[in-house]
């Protein structure tokens, strides 16, 4: 199934204007605050009813201003996930997914409640209440009561924004099961690079209300001119598979014949993992580097050079294992004279990847 959206609406001097397309799996809404993505998500769920505007896919439309039609939100077969999990407080998670399933239309496809269990992990505790769980565990039951009331489509607001580093790590990975494992679009609010590094099936960016870049993670993210992310927002998104977990705690990697070295990552031996370089952790060189304590060099040509943010320069350096992006200040560039077509040499250290920063192919 795919979602097209079509939407314009005035708010005074801000005005939406933005058209796109959600395919199965998770596609992120992304860009700074202000930019129109929760509008865009409140107009798909039914809370905003803009000036022009239609949602739908081939065989079922939600609303379409043309001729007249704008379901109302309880009629549309979402399911919802808030910043925060806003469960019943006086329920058990078993209790409170048996809730969702109450909204499931009889004759819709139901989710087998115990495969719900076994997704998010929930198993050991359904008898306990919200009171008893931790942010990323209320999150993870607020997923499953939206996945069994059957919805069409799933839409997630900023779903990590009110956990700390280490829930966002904890449910971070049951996003990237939703993602490879149903079948039903889901439609993600974020302004974290990361989060749309490791979970991005589709990437739409906004811009003062307007769509400005679309298409996957790597392409959006390791755009040289795109200026939506902030200067440490911009980064390769590169794929490897885990050729193995050393005793030193590193994990090695292959990214398509380049040697990769990372904290351990937590992924089997033959899985393909999305690893996110941000710009500003990659340094170039112009000779092979020797004696150097960075164990991350990837040998590669300078394909462009464009002005950042700030006194510095995002270059893009094509790799076997795919574009490289530095972020280098312009005295830099200039002492190296740097120009593209140039042979060169970007280098990153291990510890410069966080955890978060590595995740599942899908």
């Amino acid at each position: 199934m795919t979602l097209s959206v079509t939407l314009q609406h005035d708010f005074g001097s801000f005005i939406l204007d933005a058209s796109f397309e959600a395919p199965t799996g998770i596609t992120v809404l992304f860009g700074r605050s202000g930019s129109g993505k929760t509008t865009i998500i409140n107009a798909v769920a039914g809370l905003l009813r803009p000036r022009v505007g239609r949602v739908a896919t081939d065989s079922w439309v939600l609303g379409d201003t043309s001729n007249g039609v704008w379901l109302p939100a309880h009629k549309r077969r979402l399911g919802y996930i808030f910043q925060e999990g806003r469960l019943f407080p006086h329920l058990s998670v078993r209790q409170n997914l048996a809730y969702g399933r109450r909204f499931a239309p009889k004759d819709a496809p139901r989710e087998d409640m115990g495969r719900v269990i076994d997704l998010l992990g929930l198993g050991h505790l359904l008898d306990r209440r919200p009171g008893y769980l931790s942010g990323g565990e209320k999150q993870r039951v607020a997923i499953g009561r939206a996945l069994l009331a059957a919805p069409r489509l799933i839409l997630a607001d900023e779903p990590l924004a009110s956990l700390d580093e280490a829930r966002k790590a904890e449910i971070l990975p049951y996003f990237e099961r939703l993602r490879d494992e149903v079948s039903v679009p889901i439609l993600y609010v974020s302004h974290s690079p990361f989060e749309v590094a490791r979970l991005a099936t589709t990437v739409v960016a906004m811009e003062k209300g307007q769509v400005s870049h679309k298409g996957t993670a790597a392409e959006v993210l390791g755009d040289p001119m795109a200026t939506f992310a902030g200067p440490r927002g911009v980064g390769a998104v590169l794929e490897a598979v885990v050729e193995a977990h050393h005793p030193d705690g590193l994990s090695e990697l292959d990214a398509a014949g380049t040697q990769m070295f990372l904290p351990k990552v937590n992924a089997r031996v033959g899985n393909r993992v999305r690893i996110r370089i941000a710009a500003h952790e990659v340094v170039l060189s112009l000779v092979a580097p020797q004696a150097i304590s960075a164990l991350n060099v990837f040998a590669g040509t300078i394909t462009s050079i464009r002005p950042g943010l700030d006194p510095g320069t995002i270059v893009s350096v094509r790799t076997s294992a795919g574009p490289v992006l530095a972020h280098v200040t312009r005295r830099s560039l200039n002492a190296l004279a740097l120009s593209e077509g140039m042979g060169c040499y970007a280098i990153v250290k291990s510890l410069a990847v966080a955890p978060e920063d590595v995740g599942g192919a899908g």
